[in-house]
Order: C-alpha cells, then structure tokens, then sequence
C-alpha cells in the first residue's frame, strides 16, 4: 500500500506543484500587463501624485508576493488545510465524544487564527507603502546620479533611502510579533486539547465502552491533522502578504481614467482647419490646487497662423501646451479646436494631429531611427532622413559609426543636448502634424544649428497652426500674433511691431534682453565568496535574537517527534489491566501535554518575533548596503544599458527582499526542520537501531533530489530575473516620460512591446518548471517508501523478536514527522537558493570597486588658499564607455585661469558638455590630463575637488523635497542655514516666486520637479549651484530655461559671483 501510496503521492505532488505554478504565472502574467496598460491610460494630474518608482516596485515587488500567494505556496495551504480538514472528519467517525471534548479549543483557535491574519495582512499594507516610498527615493537618486554626484550627494542621500526604510522596518517587526503570538496561540490550544482529551479518553476507554484502539486512532488521526494545519501556517501567511500586496495593486487595476488616452470614445472628424479657442479657462494643478494657474484665460489662434506665448516664468505659457494635449482639462472654461470642445474628441485622435517639442527633449533607450519613427508610425526611412535633414540633425548622425542605428542610452544619454533636440525635432516633424506646439524648441541649440533649424520649422510652420513659447524672442519677431501672459491672462496681444510701438510688458521684456546679451559657459556581475558567512556578519548586531529564535525553533521542531514517545506511552498505559495506574498515567500525560503546550506557545512567538526583528535589520543593511554599492559607481557605470534606472530599482527592492526572506523564514524553517528531523532520527536509533537504519537509508536519496532541484532552479532564477529587470527598465522609462509617450499616442505600442518581452521567456520558464516539479514530486514520494519500508522491516524485526511493537510505533511515528518536515524543506528549497544568488549578487557589486569611486577617501586635498582653481586641459583624447567607436575629444588643450570666465561655442556633439564632465571627474580621458593648478585631477581626492565646482545644468534637475532643501542640497557638507538659501535665491532670482507660494521655501517641487516651470526649476538649480560659493563655476546652458529678466538678472549675478 506505502508503495502505491508513494507513486500516487509523486504523480500528486507534480500535478499540485506544476499546475499551480502554470496557472500563477498566466495570472500574473496578465495581472502586469492589465497593471502596466491601466497606468498607461491614467491621465496626467494622476501621474503627478505617484512617481515612477512606486509604480515599479508594485510591478515588481508587490506583484512578485501574490506571485508567491497564488502559486506553490497555495497549493501547499491547501494541500494541509485539507489534510487537517479530512483528519478532524475521520476523528468524529472513530469517537465522536472524545473529538467533541478535544474541539473545546476551536473558538479560540479561530479567534488567534483571525486576529493574526487581520494584524498581518494590514501590518503588510503599511510596509509595502513604506517601501513604495524607498523605491521612490532610489528611482529618484538614480536617475539622476550626475546630480547626486556633482554635488556630493551619495552619502546623503544613502542615509535619506535609510530613513524611508524605518518604517518599512518598524510595519515588518510588528507583523513578526503578530505572527508569533498568533501561531504560538494555535499550538498553545491544540496541545493543550490533546491534553484534555489524553484526560477524557482514558476516561472513556475505563468507564466506558470505548476500546483503546479507536482512541488512538482519534488521536493520531488529530495528531497528523494538527501537524498538517501547523504546516500549512507559513503557506497561510504568504498568502496574506500577497493579499495585502494585491490592495494596492488593484487600486490601481481598478482605478478609471478622467482622461483614458485608450478609449475609443469621441468623435474622430474627418477634416481639421486648426482653429484654436480657450473660452474663459481657469486652472490649478490637481497637485496644487492652492495655487492657481490660468485665471479666466481667453485665447485665440486662427488656422494656419503662427501664435507665440511670452510672459515670465511659471505664468502658464507651458499650461497652455498641456491643455491643448489634453493631459488637463481646465476647472472652469473650454479648450475647443474648430468649434468642438476637446473633451468631446477622440485623445488619440488629437494627439496625432498635434507635433510637439518641448524645451526638455525625452528620447527612448533605443536607436536614433526608432526614436524618430515614434513620431508617427510606419514612417519610413526615407521620410525620417527627410525629417533629419530638415531639423540639422542629418549631419551629425551620419558621423557617428552605426549612423541611424545608433542607441542613444536612457534618456538620450549618449547625445549631446543640442543633438537631443534636433532629434526631437525630427520626431515632430516626420509627423507632418496640422497643429504643431513649440515649447522652446530650440533652447538648446548653438547658434548656428538655432538658425538653420528656426528656418527649417518656419517652412514646417507654413499651412500649420503653430504654438510658439520662447524666452528668446528675437525667435518669434516674425510670427503673426504674439500674446503676453501675466498671472495666468492675456495682458498684451498683437505683431512685434504693434507690441513695440505700445511700449507695454512686451517692450519691457525686449528690452531687458537686448540690454544684455546671452554668454554661454561650457555648453549649451562574478560570484562573491563566503556569501552566507558575510551575510551572517552583517546580522551579528543581533545574534542574540537570531540565538533565541533557533533555540525556540529547534525546540518546536523537537517537540513533533517526540509526541511519538507520548502516544507510546499511552498504549502501553492500557497494556497494563490495573484501571488506577491507567489513570495516573493518563493524567501525568495530560499535565505532559498541557505543559508543552504553554511552552510551545512561547518558542513559536521567540521563534517568529526574533527572527523577525534580525530579519528587518538584515534588510535594512543590505538595502542600505546595496544602495551605496550601486551610488559609489562610475558615470560610465550608469551609461550601460543594463543599469539603468529601472533595473536598479528593480533590483534594490527585489534582491534585499529575497535575502531577508531566506535568513528569515528559511533560515527559522531549517532550523525548525533540523530539530525535528535530529529529534526524530536520534529518538528512532534508540527505539531500535536497525530499523532507523533501514529507514534513514532514503535520506541520500531525498538530499539528492534535494541538490538536482537546487541546479534546476538556478537557471531558472537567473532567467527570471533577466527578464524582470528588462520589464523593470521599459517600464520606468515609458512611466518617467508619460508626456512624452501620451503626446505621440504611442501608449499602445509601447504597451505591445511590452507584451511580447512578458509572453516570449514563458514557454522556455515552464519547460524548466515540469522538471522542477517532476523532481520535488519524487522527493515527496520517497517519504512514504520510507514509510512503507519502516512497517514491512519492522513486522520482520516483531516477528523475530527484536523489537517491541511499543517501539515500532515510536520509530514509524518519527518517521511520519520527519518525511513531512522533509516536504517542508523541499517547499522552501526555491527560497534557499534564490536568497543565496540574490546574496552573491549584493556582495559581488559592494566588492567591486569602480574607476572613479565617489566614497573614496583617498587623494589630495589642498588646504584652503593654497590653490587658485586654474584649469589646464593638455592633449586630451576622450571617448565614451558605451560610444568607444565615436571620438569626441582628440588632443585639447585648453586653460582658464582664476576669475576668468570662459565661453565654449562650437556645433553639438563637439565635446563642450564633456569637458564639463571632465573637470567633475564624470569621466577620465584615455589620454593627457586635466589639471586643477598643479595637481592632476586623478591625484585629488574626489569629493574635495567636486566640492569645489558648482554646476548648473542645461536639464536641471530637483529632487522630490521641499524648495529649500533642493537649495541646500548645493552643498552637502555642512547645514546650510535658511539665511544663506535665501541669500543663493535672491542671486538666481527666484526668491519673489517663492515667497508668493502658500508654503514658501517649504513648498514640495515634486517629483523631478514637475510642480514647477521650466524657468522656476532652472533658476531653483542656479541658486544651488551658488549657496556652496563655489571656487569653479560650470554653466552648462544654465539660462537656456529663464525669461528674459531672470536670465538678465542671472547673469548679473554670475558675473558678481565669479
């Protein structure tokens, strides 16, 4: 029967196993994609409430744990809900009174059982927002690590990711604490029951009609049925992670679209003349809706003209854009084209009537050619080199070695700025739009690019409806009407010769800007060793706990087995006739019984509580570890398309995850099983030493098994992981760039692309899955041979008399306990290894140390007034990492001295911006040196010498904080007193804008800064270049942003600093 029994249990096993995985990962599959395509629908006010990372770790991480709650791990709960379930019917069919007596206990079981699984499930929702909000921060800092670095920012914001994680921390001990009171409350009453009904059931069999066999058979049957239940607990408590997971993500299933760029709804006509109207529009950003934007603003522009927008920043020229795209709808008012309120038209059908270029240029991590082809699909090459030459883009890329095939990094980070643009541009133009929105379009660009472009989209503006928004107006001079904002109405309208002779706010803004005259500075993984010993290093603060939870774990994995040596006892307590010494001794097994119980109910809580807590220090070190591993990186580093922002983040959130969760739960489970399977096998070698023998014989077989499934899972993982970190990287960048995407109505395709990298791994994963199950479906089956073997050997021994029947029952009752904790080790063997990779991966990175380490401490750091900042360039040769086949510099040689100020002019792609990048050590060249007077910047130390250099981007960048500390983030090394941001803003001219805010400096700028203008978010940047009174100042297109009076104002205050 054991034989039958254990082809049955391997053909079970497999079928449970692989039809769980199979299913969970077509639900899954569909889940991230339904996720993925509904945030892909959301309209903009959304977005500017919920960051990118966010969003990645709920399609990673979050998504990965009801992976894990509807996958194996359910089948498990199952499986032992089940067989508890069967073993409670089958007591009440063998005693129905002592079963009844023994369910005394099941009110309050349900009570604990309950009450944890509502602590757990709502402690997990609060951690999963905690790490939401860690991932954030990450995706934050690593997108914009050319920041973080310049400014010396790693350590901060090291400490600042830290933090978020405390009370991701603080939620996951709790849950721990829930944990082992509720599963140390369920042991606590079943044993105690069992000691109740050790006390009736000796009651029964002396007084009544009840034999001792069908006793024991309600006790062993509830024995194996309690054990199943206990089993099934950590199953359970997955399940409930998963479920707390699967609130926030189906939020966000759930959540209808205000403005669903995917709907078909709308009328789609079948001409447009390009009539615009804005009627009475008032505005506020969902996200401030404190501050308000448009003011009863009325607009009109014909068909076929060309209308510019001018006014200072933040005056809602920018706002104007975005409406007439339909990311927002106003408050009050309608946007209409030819007559019809936009909110009447079809989204996609607008959008793809409308070009746009923005004065920050978003490109793809792809080719230049697909990057232009996004602009209107099945565009061919023909028409792309067309749209090339039209937008002076052709030049350059034809000079690159790989041409249009060229990639150009995330966020175009292989391009200069002034290349990013003109493809930005030919992305417009190859869409041959009737509306076309120029927002800044050509901020970027140097002069002579600027001219023949402004040329090229005046022809493109002729027949077109065109949108102009410029600070530099000598660009808009020729345009039909030009209109002034000022607070969010029209305050002036007319010809630039009207507006002049009118001598309003446009003469005052044309004057100010020819008064000062534009200057530009600069430019426009292998195996780590001792893995588990490392790992255990890092948790050694708290090795007490992780001492007392082992203790308590192999103590609760002892007390299994030896429920054999009491059940024993009890049959050889009826073997004896005298009724008094059968009371005794079922009473002192009842009190036995009780006993355990209230010990076991204090093991299962240390188990869990100190587990716990190691378990979330372990998890903030590492993720913190990870963090500053990936932070000391090189720019170059960054450049490869395999770490991008995505990536890491997915990473971040998913290696620390499964490390914590393998010290945590596996670790306790091992320990657990090894009390267990020792207790077991030490009990059955004293019992009778040839039958334990011939029963542990299947151990080499099931750690065989063991091993094979181990190799299988391996590949496994690692293509797993692959493929979740290119989902990772496609999906942040298509979120972080939503305006982008939405505006060319490419939701659809970038979604389908998504979807065929999702589906393509899933045949070649379930391959590896059948052997997998194949192999713990054995495993599983080689539990009941044993116990097979264990009767038939031990009736032979009987039969020879070399055994008591008392010990048969002890030894085969060990066995029952140790092959289904071997069942138990087999569920989490995924766990094991995947935690022992994700180790070896964590360790690998913190080892490695990168050419340009921004932790280093090593190098020169001058005293103060012992150098006088001169910077030498002498026969520089440089190319970038992941552009090794395009030369940018070959043999400069350049110096400027102190106080002087250098301008760098010349076509994009000549190499200004990276001799920015080269005095910050971004980069080191392959040949000469730079020099900062004497010393070759590669003899000095890193953060002193970045800590001399104040930088201002052509792309400002600011993190989601407050204004003041986007200012004081300009220099790290100290608190930068309120006075001082003050003092920095003034200078850059920012400072009435501020104060006009209902927070002030405490106003959140939120995420990349979307809560401001281009020109507020540049001049934010200017003042936190200037608040660390930099020796080096380095203006890369630092005023391409501002309006004419900032940038007047701001150079004035430049040239003071300087």
């Amino acid at each position: 029967m054991s034989t039958v029994g254990g082809f049955i249990v391997i053909l079970a096993a497999f079928g449970q196993i692989f039809l769980f995985i199979l299913t969970s990962e077509r639900q899954i599959l569909r889940m991230r994609l339904a996720f993925y395509r509904n945030i892909m629908r959301q309209e903009m006010g959304w977005f500017d409430s919920n960051s990118s990372g966010e969003m990645t770790v709920k399609l990673t991480d979050d998504i990965g744990r009801i992976h894990d709650a509807i996958g194996d791990k359910l089948g498990t709960a199952i499986q032992y809900f089940s067989g508890s379930l069967f073993g409670w019917t089958v007591i009440f069919y063998y005693g129905w009174e002592l079963a009844l007596v023994m369910q005394i206990g099941a009110p309050f079981l349900i009570i604990s059982f309950a009450w944890m699984g509502v602590v757990f499930t709502n402690m997990t929702t609060l951690e999963r927002k905690a790490y939401a909000q860690a991932g954030n921060v990450a995706e934050e800092v690593f997108s914009s690590i050319r920041t973080v670095q310049a400014f010396n920012g790693q350590e901060k914001e090291a400490v600042r990711y830290e933090k978020s994680l405390f009370d991701a921390k603080k939620y996951g001990i709790k849950k721990s604490m829930a944990s082992g009171l509720g599963q140390g409350a369920s042991w606590g009453i079943i044993l105690s029951t069992w000691g109740l009904g050790f006390w009736y059931g000796g009651k029964l069999v002396r007084d009544e009609d009840y034999e001792v066999h069908e006793m024991m058979a309600v006790f062993i049957t509830a024995l194996v049925g309690c054990q199943c239940f206990g089993l099934a607990l950590p199953a359970v408590l997955t399940v409930n992670t998963g479920r707390a997971a699967a609130y926030g993500v189906f939020q966000i299933l759930d959540r209808v679209s205000k403005i669903d760029s995917f709907s078909e709804d709308g009328l789609q006509p079948h001409t447009l003349t390009g009539n615009i109207a804005l009627k009475g529009v008032h505005f506020t950003y969902p996200s401030r809706e404190d501050v308000k934007i448009l003011n009863g603003l009325d607009l009109q522009v014909p068909s076929g003209k060309t209308v510019a927008l001018v006014g200072h920043s933040g005056c809602g020229k920018s706002t104007v854009v975005q409406l007439l795209q339909r990311f927002y709808d106003p408050d009050v008012g309608q946007v209409c084209l030819d007559g019809v309120d936009l909110r009447d038209i079809n989204i996609k059908w607008l959008r793809q009537h409308i070009g746009i270029v923005g004065q920050e240029p978003v490109l793809f991590a792809t080719t230049i050619a697909e990057n232009i082809k996004y602009g209107r699909e099945g565009a061919t090459m023909d028409e792309v080199i067309a749209a090339c030459k039209n937008a002076n883009a052709y030049d350059f890329i034809m000079k690159m070695p790989d041409g249009f095939d060229t990639h150009v990094g995330e966020r175009g980070a292989q391009l200069s700025g002034g290349q990013k643009q003109r493809i930005a541009i030919a992305r417009a133009l190859v869409k041959n739009p009737k509306i076309l929105l120029l927002d800044e379009a050509t901020s970027a660009l140097d002069t002579e690019s600027e001219s023949i472009v402004q040329d090229a989209l005046d022809k493109a503006s002729k027949g077109r409806t065109t949108l102009v928004i410029a600070h530099r107006l000598s660009t808009i001079i020729g345009a039909d009407a030009i209109i002034v904002f000022n607070k969010g109405q029209v305050a002036e309208q007319g010809t630039h010769a009207q507006l002049m002779a009118r001598r309003g706010l446009y003469y005052e803004l044309v004057s100010s800007q020819a008064s000062h005259g534009r200057v530009s500075l600069a430019e426009n993984m292998p195996v780590a060793p001792k893995t588990w010993s490392r790992i255990f290093k890092l948790n050694r603060p708290e090795w007490c706990y992780i001492f007392v939870g082992c203790v308590a774990a192999f103590s609760n994995g002892a007390v299994q087995p030896s429920w054999s040596l009491i059940l024993a006892e009890a049959i050889e307590a009826f073997a004896h006739e005298d009724k008094g010494h059968q009371k005794d001794k079922m009473r002192d097994l009842s009190l036995l019984s009780l006993g355990i119980g209230l010990s076991n109910f204090f093991s299962y809580f240390f188990q869990e509580y100190m587990f716990g807590i190691s378990g979330e220090n372990l998890t903030m070190r590492v993720r913190g570890l990870l963090f500053r591993a990936m932070a000391r990186q090189n720019i170059g580093w960054f450049d490869d398309p395999d770490h991008e922002t995505g990536v890491l983040s997915s990473q971040l959130a998913v290696e620390a995850s499964t490390v914590q969760g393998t010290v945590k739960t596996s670790l306790c489970y091992a320990i657990l099983c090894i009390g267990n399977i020792g207790t077991g096998v030490v009990i059955s070698f004293i019992c009778s030493w040839r039958l334990a023998f011939a029963t542990c014989g299947f151990i080499p077989i099931i750690i065989f098994g063991y091993m094979m499934l181990t190799k299988l899972l391996s590949g496994a993982d690692n293509d797993g992981r692959l493929v979740m970190e290119e989902m990772s990287k496609e999906a942040m960048e298509s979120i972080d760039n939503i305006r982008t995407v939405a505006a060319l109505t490419k939701e659809q395709k970038i979604y389908d692309q998504f979807e065929q990298r999702m589906w393509t791994p899933f045949k070649e994963n379930m391959r590896a899955t059948f052997y997998v199950c194949l192999i713990s479906g054995a495993t599983m089956g080689m539990s009941y041979w044993s116990f097979g073997v264990c009767f038939f050997y031990g009736s032979r021994l009987l039969e020879d008399d070399d055994i008591s029947f008392d010990d048969i029952f002890r030894v085969c009752g060990c066995v029952v306990f140790c092959s289904m904790q071997f069942g138990r080790c087999i569920a989490f063997a995924p766990d094991f290894n995947k935690g022992r990779k994700a180790a070896s991966f964590i360790f690998s990175l913190h080892d490695k140390t990168p050419p340009i380490d921004a932790y280093s401490t090593s190098g020169a750091k001058p005293d103060k007034g012992t150098f006088r900042s001169t910077i030498s360039f002498r026969g520089i040769h440089f190319r970038y990492p992941m552009r090794k086949d395009v030369k940018i510099l070959n043999g400069l040689d350049l110096s400027v001295d102190p106080g002087q100020t250098l301008a760098l002019v010349g076509e994009s792609g000549c190499g200004k911006s990276t001799t920015v990048q080269l005095v910050e050590r971004f980069y080191d060249p392959e040949l000469g040196s730079v020099y900062l007077d004497k010393y070759n910047l590669k003899d000095l130390n890193i953060q002193w010498l970045r800590a001399q250099i104040g930088l201002v981007s052509q792309e400002p960048i600011l993190f989601d904080q407050s204004i003041a500390e986007n200012i004081a983030y300009g220099d790290n090394s100290r608190t930068v007193s309120m006075d001082e941001i003050i003092q920095a803003a003034k200078s850059a001219n920012i400072h009435n804008f501020i104060q006009s805010l209902p927070l002030g400096y405490s106003t959140n700028v939120g995420s990349k800064g979307t809560q401001l203008s281009g020109g507020q978010k540049q001049r934010v940047a200017i003042a936190r270049g200037l608040v660390r009174n930099p020796k080096i100042l380095l203006l890369d297109e630092a005023t391409s942003a501002l309006d004419n009076e900032s940038e007047k104002v701001r150079n004035s205050a430049r040239f003071k600093d300087n």
